[in-house]
């Protein structure tokens, strides 16, 4: 074999074993979005996923001393109970938008690993010294859930 062919043969050895290592890395780090519906319809336990929906006002449950969040979502159609160990943005809470990664577990409620809270797109910076300017900005931040 002339040096060439060594060369080439050994470049597409390196080319598809680089290949098969991307392909890998993305297949196991791939995190579907899904609907709280759409869980419940077929969990498959240990499955990452990224979950969206609504918290449903009354199911928070935090415990400050232990760190443990316990809340449900919902998309109107279905819920899922979630539990997730450490604080929650600040953004986060009843009747808002929330979208938790993390997997389904054997018994029966979604581990969640991270919280991204849904904000207001409605800002509106107070305008002037009187007061109707804050009062609209609290207007746009209380209409898509409950003010704290």
């Amino acid at each position: 074999m002339n040096r060439n062919a060594k060369f080439i043969a050994g470049g597409g050895v390196i080319a598809a074993a680089l290949a098969y290592m991307i392909y890998a890395g993305v297949t196991q780090s791939a995190v579907y979005f899904i609907t709280p519906s759409e869980l419940r319809a077929a969990p498959v336990s240990g499955k990452a996923y990224r979950l969206g929906g609504i918290v449903v006002p009354g199911s928070v449950q935090w415990n400050p001393a232990s760190l443990e969040l316990a809340f449900t979502l919902s998309d109107g159609r279905g819920s899922v109970p979630v539990r997730h160990r450490g604080t929650p943005p600040d953004l986060f809470g009843e009747g808002r938008g929330a979208v938790v990664e993390g997997n389904w577990s054997r018994e029966g409620h979604f581990t969640a690993s991270l919280i991204m809270a849904k904000h207001s797109e409605d800002y509106k910076a107070p305008r002037g010294t009187s007061g109707a300017g804050y009062q609209d900005l609290i207007r746009t931040l209380e209409k898509d859930g409950s003010s704290r």
